[in-house]
């Protein structure tokens, strides 16, 4: 039997399948998840994992104990869940483990309307309301189960947030890793002015080709060779539920979540002037100063899904964005897109009539590490130590998420993992060669204290 305790995390239930999840655990969720919300109706999608069928139909067996009718949604995305979810004003789950390898699987699960469901809001309830199922299965008659077809509606609602009259051709790379991209961006791109093409668009949830973590440099590689050797204008660069994207430029070059993430605040501000516009702590310090530049509101926040839209919904901010590839919209249930904004980023290259890399040119004033895993016996207790060692040299700090140094031309955050048993950095500094001095100087820094 799968481990309740262990598969609880920050803003989802995710583990290894069978061992730490599987079909009498996502039972007892889908139990839980009835009962938390209280709704007669639940939503399930799931992605293209070989176990998604088996677990997601257990989760709906327990939500129908429960006297929930479970609408089927069948594969999609991420952000296709958080559309129905909005749409059908209905509590949903999603079947994932996102970017991590082939043996995780995982569930993410919101509120009616996409409000989210992290540790802070209802995710301890439902994992101790599945450990009491655990412990006495409730028994009965089921309630009904029915199937609908979204996929249409939602690339439609997703092609809503760009002026397509104003779209011109554009060649675009995506490169969906065998996730769930392959399925969904096609059926956006389909009546779209815009050459499409399709590395890995087989869904294959044993990610033959490269892991669908676009995060990491190296499962960027053939993507920016495609883009190069294709003369494409943008390569898009999709996780496993392709809730998440990044862009490479005409170049080859990576762009950043923070280059984004100002590019995309830009846009937005320029639609709704003076608004609020989120950015997580581990953002680029290129962002705040555009929202500011720009005329609007930065407010900055924790990382993670759950605090941003919590965030949103008490500001009223318009946009959000992560480091990570997650960007909000307020008129997306508050929810992430990685494809509505890029086709925002796709509609500013159309109107502009310039390359991407020229578009970004006046964002890349910084150089930052990207995010660095460490492994560590204990990473909290690592963060504290470097704080501890900090804080008698006299550095500003913050402690909004782990440990965040500002030393005036370079910062950096050192923050546990939510989800892996992993301690993440990420440094910025005014050029590449001082932040690979810096990043060293860190890593060093943790490698000894937390020896």
């Amino acid at each position: 039997m799968g481990d309740p305790k262990g598969v609880f995390k920050a803003y989802d239930v995710r583990g290894t399948y069978p061992d730490q999840i599987d079909a009498e655990l996502c039972r007892a969720v889908g139990s839980a998840f009835a009962r938390f919300t209280g709704a007669e109706r639940v939503l399930v999608v799931r992605d293209m994992r070989p176990s998604g069928v088996e677990l997601s139909e257990a989760f709906a067996e327990g939500a129908r104990r429960m006297g929930a009718r479970v609408t089927d949604l069948g594969m999609a995305s991420t952000d296709f869940l958080y559309y129905a979810s909005g749409t059908l004003d209905a509590p949903g789950a999603m079947f994932t483990a996102s970017h991590n390898p082939a043996n995780y699987n995982g569930i993410k699960l919101c509120q009616a309307g996409a409000r989210p469901i992290g540790a802070d809001t209802g995710l301890a309830e439902i994992q101790r309301l599945a450990v009491e199922f655990l412990a006495n299965p409730a028994e009965g008659d089921e309630a009904p189960m029915d199937h609908a077809e979204l996929l249409e509606d939602y690339a439609a609602h997703v092609r809503a947030f760009v002026d397509v009259s104003a779209l011109r051709p554009l060649r675009v790379i995506a490169d969906t890793a065998n996730g769930m991209g392959g399925l969904v961006a096609p059926i956006v791109f389909r009546s779209l002015p815009f050459d499409l093409t399709v590395l890995y668009g087989e869904l294959d949830g044993t990610f033959p080709n490269h892991p669908a973590d676009p995060i990491q440099p190296e499962n960027q590689a053939d993507l920016k060779a495609a883009v190069v050797d294709q003369k494409a204008d943008v390569g898009l660069a999709f996780d496993g539920d392709a809730d998440r994207v990044f862009l490479v430029d005409e170049q080859g070059a990576t762009v950043s979540g923070s280059l984004t993430t100002a590019l995309v605040a830009e846009a937005m501000l320029e639609k709704h002037p003076g608004a609020t516009i989120l950015y997580n702590l581990i953002c680029s310090k290129v962002v705040p100063e555009t929202i500011a530049a720009c005329g609007g509101v930065g407010v900055r926040t924790r990382v993670g899904h759950s605090y941003i839209k919590q965030s949103m919904a008490e500001t009223g901010a318009v946009f959000g964005g992560e480091h990570s590839g997650h960007y909000y919209f307020a008129e997306n249930y508050r929810a992430d897109s990685g494809l509505i904004a890029a086709m925002v980023v796709l509609e500013l290259m159309s109107k502009s009539d310039r390359p991407l890399s020229e578009l970004l040119a006046p964002f890349r004033r910084y150089a930052d590490s990207g995010e660095i895993n460490t492994e560590v016996a204990d990473p909290p207790r690592a963060v504290e130590a470097v704080a501890e060692h900090v804080a008698k040299e006299g550095a500003s700090v913050d402690r909004l998420d782990g440990l965040t140094v500002d030393l005036g031309d370079w910062w950096y955050n050192l923050r546990p993992s939510n989800t892996e048993p992993l301690l993440r950095l990420n440094v910025e500094a005014p050029d590449e060669t001082s932040c690979r001095r810096h990043v060293d100087e860190v890593l060093e820094l943790v490698a000894r204290l937390a020896g």
